[in-house]
C-alpha cells in the first residue's frame, strides 16, 4: 500500500513533534539546590589503622534512617586518595549484641561512657580499632507536584501524554562521636531539594532530582573533611 500525500504530512508532523519533544526533553533538567552545614566541637583526627561505623540515629517507627543510604555513605567515605576504614554495620551490631539495638543504643556521650565501662565492650572497640561512632538521622521525601498525564490503548497501539512533576528533599544530619575521648565532636547537616519531571508523548521518560545521591556525595566528602581534621 503506497502512502498519500495525507498520511505523509501526517508522518512528517508525528517526527517533528517526536523531535521537538525530543529537545524539550534534553533541555530540561532537574535542578538541585544544596546547603551542607558542618559543627565543629573539638578537634579530630585518625592515626594508621583507625577505623569508624556508622550507625542509624533515629530508630522510631517510620522514620528509620534508610538502610540504602548509610550503605552509600559507608561506600563513599571508603574509597578515594582520603578513604576512611568503615567496619560494617551488621558486623559492629553482631559484635556488640545486645548493647547497639534499639532498645540498649546508647543515646548520648554520658551513656557511651557507661557502656565503655564494661571491660567487653571496650575489648571490642579496641580490637576492631574503631575511633569514630558516625550517627545518619533523616530521610528523603516526595511532595508537592502537579500536572496531568492521560494513557490511552487503541486498535493501533497506545500511548501518554502529558507533563507531571514532583518535589524531592532530602535531608540528614550525622553526628560524629569520639569513642576515644568519649565525646561529641559535632554534625554536619546537608540539604538537598530539587524538582523532578515526567514528561510523556508516547512514551513517559522520567527526569528524576536524584537528591539523595547527591546528599550522600556532598555528605561523604565532607565527612572525610571533617574527620581528618
Amino acid at each position: 500500500m503506497k502512502n498519500t500525500p495525507i498520511s505523509k504530512e501526517k508522518t512528517l508532523y508525528q517526527y517533528k513533534l517526536i523531535a521537538l519533544f525530543t529537545i524539550l526533553t534534553l533541555s530540561l533538567s532537574s535542578c538541585v539546590t544544596a546547603r551542607i552545614e558542618d559543627n565543629r566541637i573539638g578537634s579530630t583526627g585518625l592515626e594508621e589503622g583507625e577505623g569508624v561505623v556508622i550507625l542509624a540515629k533515629s530508630y522510631h517507627l517510620g522514620n528509620d534512617t534508610e538502610t540504602d543510604f548509610i550503605k552509600c555513605v559507608s561506600s563513599s567515605i571508603s574509597k578515594g586518595a582520603s578513604r576512611i576504614r568503615v567496619v560494617p554495620t551488621n558486623k559492629f551490631k553482631d559484635l556488640l549484641f545486645p548493647w547497639f539495638e534499639p532498645r540498649t543504643v546508647p543515646s548520648d556521650t554520658k551513656s557511651l561512657t557507661t557502656l565503655m565501662a564494661r571491660k567487653q565492650v571496650s575489648d571490642i572497640f579496641r580490637n576492631q580499632n574503631l575511633r569514630y561512632i558516625i550517627w545518619l538521622d533523616g530521610n528523603t521525601d516526595s511532595s508537592g507536584g502537579g500536572g496531568s498525564m492521560s494513557c490511552a490503548v487503541g486498535p493501533n497501539g497506545g500511548g501518554c501524554f502529558g507533563f507531571a512533576w514532583w518535589q524531592n528533599d532530602s535531608n540528614y544530619e550525622a553526628t560524629i562521636w569520639d569513642v576515644q575521648d568519649i565525646k561529641n565532636e559535632g554534625n554536619i547537616s546537608a540539604e538537598f531539594s530539587g524538582t523532578s519531571f515526567m514528561p510523556a508523548i508516547v512514551i513517559p521518560i522520567p527526569l528524576f532530582a536524584r537528591t539523595q545521591a547527591k546528599a550522600c556525595k556532598g555528605l561523604s566528602d565532607q565527612l572525610k573533611i571533617f574527620i581528618a581534621g
